[in-house]
């Protein structure tokens, strides 16, 4: 295995984990401000690098260049959306989870 190949499979297996991150965190993470917050952070991070590791791959090809405007479009638009999807819920009224949580909270 050359340095290059051992950069790509860490690179891609570190988006890999941060992206199982982002998904556990949507998943077990109590109200959309986490949730968003988690997604926005670790799947941002996950796909840049993953993407990085698609782009080594290409080396010096025309996907190269293409999967790197995908990367700096994705580094742009995914915390983005996620800030505008947190301030239309604020503006919604929607509260943020507390540590003791709502009324019809069960836990």
């Amino acid at each position: 295995m050359t340095p290059i190949d051992v950069l790509v499979v860490l690179l891609a297996a570190v988006g890999t984990f941060f992206g199982v991150v982002a998904a556990v965190g949507l998943l077990r993470l109590p109200d959309l401000y986490t949730r968003t917050h988690a997604a926005s952070k670790s799947d941002t991070l996950g796909a840049m690098l993953t993407l990085a590791a698609v782009t080594i791959v290409f080396g010096g090809d025309v996907a190269s260049l293409k999967t790197t405007f995908l990367l700096a479009f994705m580094f742009v638009t995914n915390p983005t959306a996620a800030h505008a999807i947190a301030r239309a819920a604020y503006d919604q009224g929607i509260e943020p989870w507390t540590v003791g949580g709502s009324e019809g909270d069960t836990e």
